[in-house]
């Protein structure tokens, strides 16, 4: 009985194999156009940078009272450092079944969420875009603006352990996935909210997230096609 409840579920596990690649395949160069895009937007005329990003620096820097500074001061120091790193071994550790799959499932995670950084430093050090005005800023920040590193490692992580909780296996929560999703896009805001960064550059720093995730996804189901699906 059991062998047939696993011969009947795997055409279908197939068929959503083959969609999540396709998604992937497309959000890649999706994503990575709309940062293209957005990146010439940003920098057609640094001096004068949009009107959204104008609008929403001020309403930030005049309606930021101390505790909600203080709490985005502490939010914001877990999308950069250790703490983004120290989640993805755990990650690692968590989804891999063997000694073995939890170390290489966690250096696996940590060569992504590196890669990741380098390539977003590289671009950030070729668009070179200045930052807010430093009369404004909430908190210590270094080198250019776009886009947000804070914004780009927190999606990126964010990211990566939504993944190891699905190669842990099935029944993954739903609940989890959101929270993580939140405290993801939550670090990006907090950017914005600490005046270190206009709003487009943490709008950059997701699509090139984005960008990154369905790169390494596709990548991954695309290697992984062929194997049998894992037993119920």
């Amino acid at each position: 009985m059991a062998g047939a409840r696993r011969a009947a579920t795997a055409p279908g596990r197939r068929v959503t194999r083959a969609r999540a690649t396709r998604l992937a395949g497309w959000t890649a160069p999706a994503a990575a156009a709309l940062f293209a895009l957005l990146a010439l937007w940003v920098v057609r005329d640094p001096a004068h940078p949009p009107a959204v990003d104008t609008g929403l620096h001020r309403w930030s820097v005049d309606h930021r009272p101390g505790a909600v500074t203080a709490a985005a001061r502490a939010l914001t120091y877990t999308g950069t450092g250790i703490v983004p790193y120290a989640l993805v071994v755990l990650a690692g550790l968590y989804a891999g079944r063997t000694a073995r799959q939890r170390a290489w499932t966690a250096a696996a995670l940590l060569l992504c969420l590196g890669a990741g950084q380098a390539l977003r430093y590289a671009a950030m050090t070729l668009i070179a875009r200045p930052r807010p005005p430093v009369e404004d800023w909430a908190t210590h920040a270094s080198g250019w603006s776009f886009p947000s590193g804070h914004a780009t490692t927190a999606a990126m992580t964010a990211g990566l352990l939504v993944a190891a909780l699905f190669l842990r296996g099935s029944g993954v929560s739903r609940t989890a996935c959101v929270l993580i999703g939140l405290w993801g896009a939550a670090v990006g805001a907090t950017r914005v909210c600490l005046g270190v960064h206009w709003f487009t550059d943490v709008l950059g720093g997701w699509l090139f997230a984005t960008a990154w995730l369905a790169v390494l996804a596709y990548a991954y189901l695309r290697r992984t096609a062929g194997r049998p699906p894992a037993p119920a």
